[in-house]
């Protein structure tokens, strides 16, 4: 099922149009075997292989020209001086999908790519399995919990793996491996102290002042700590929707895991039900639900802008998104049963900019779609952009 992926229809489209297609994404999220099986006509040259990096550092043209027309590179970021000869090489050529560039560190892959490749890249991002993608495989489990606290790797599907070991060894072997690289963190056991307080701070605005504190650091090193969790793909931040407004409004981000199954394992939540019994629940689910929307943005290539909305006297709106100019609204809560309450935070904003507004949804836990007076009631398993 790895290889069988939403993306691959928009990078189809794409590689017609671009010579060079970049794919990015976490650590085992399955890029090499989707491209290793998508793209079979693609030779495939991993750049983790010292002495194939060797090559490559040593002598760019001569590496370029061992290979054929279609090349895909995986771990491109390990030789960034290669990204010039490319530039070179593709200019020449004039051959659309020449190459396909793969990485998981995020930073040092864009700004290769930014520094040597710009207007002839077209960027794609493969997250862990979407919802749609599970369920095509026969992997979806009909209790959300299931699904949240097991994870959405591939690997722990494809091969069967224990997601409490899939986390361990991911954490030991990939996280703290590429921040080594990223950083040097002095503190291991501080570090993992710190993506631990992460997790427990999922779904909040993020504070480096208190989170830097309560783990002993300096607010700069927590800033620098959050930016190498999120170019490694472990964390991002959604960004507030303040426009235009003259109520005071947050202004500040919010923290979310890209996977939820990693989050259940930091946050030693190891069953299901463990998942339904926690205080964490709520943010839980509004961290699973927020993936799944940034997920099928990604693996559809969307190009959507999503963010969240908080003012001063604590009105809310989980997550908005726009499209042709409109906002559309998400509450997002951990419960069945739906009360008329729960469009409470979503009226009040439509209030404010009645002209803007497209479509109002509450995302719940259960099986259900509805279509009411407030607004839609919209199953987990059902979510759209």
């Amino acid at each position: 099922m790895s290889e069988n992926r939403a993306i691959k229809s928009q990078m189809d489209v794409y590689k017609n149009k671009y010579p060079i297609l970049a794919l990015t994404g976490p650590r085992q999220s399955g890029k090499t075997t989707f491209l290793k099986t998508h793209f079979s006509d693609y030779e495939y040259v991993n750049l983790e292989n010292l002495d194939v990096r060797k090559f490559a550092e040593d002598d760019p043209n001569g590496f370029l020209k061992q290979y054929g027309k279609y090349v895909i590179f995986d771990e491109a970021q390990r030789v960034p001086q290669l990204f010039s000869y490319l530039q070179t090489k593709v200019d020449e050529d004039k051959i659309m999908g020449q190459y396909i560039l793969s990485g998981s560190q995020n930073f040092h892959l864009m700004q290769n790519i930014t520094q040597s490749l710009a207007g002839r890249v077209a960027l794609f991002k493969l997250l862990p399995f979407d919802v749609s993608e599970m369920d095509a495989a026969n992997w979806l489990n009909e209790d959300y919990a299931v699904n949240l606290q097991k994870g959405f790797y591939p690997a722990i599907y494809d091969r069967d793996i224990p997601s409490k070991v899939f986390y361990s060894n991911y954490i030991q072997t990939y996280v703290e491996r590429d921040l080594s690289e990223l950083i040097h963190v002095k503190d291991l056991k501080q570090f993992r102290n710190f993506i631990s307080l992460c997790a427990a701070r999922a779904g909040q605005l993020l504070n480096l002042n208190s989170l830097a504190n309560e783990c002993g650091i300096s607010q700069p090193t927590a800033k620098s700590w959050v930016s190498v969790l999120e170019s490694s793909y472990i964390v991002y931040q959604l960004q507030p929707y303040f426009s235009n407004f003259n109520k005071r409004v947050t202004k500040s981000s919010k923290l979310y895991f890209y996977d939820t199954g990693l989050l259940c394992y930091l946050l030693k939540l190891n069953e299901a039900e463990s998942v339904k019994l926690s205080a964490f629940k709520g943010s839980l689910f509004e961290n699973y639900v927020i993936n799944e929307y940034l997920k099928i943005n990604y693996h559809y290539n969307l190009l959507l802008d999503l963010w969240f909305w908080r003012d001063a006297e604590g009105h809310e709106v989980d997550l908005i998104w726009q499209n042709s100019e409109l906002l559309n609204l998400v509450e997002i809560k951990a419960s069945e049963t739906i009360m008329p309450e729960m469009f409470k935070g979503l009226s009040y904003f439509e209030k404010l900019k009645p002209e803007l507004i497209k479509t109002k949804s509450v995302v719940h836990t259960g099986l259900f779609n509805q279509e009411r007076t407030l607004g839609k009631i919209m199953s987990w398993k059902e979510i759209n952009l």
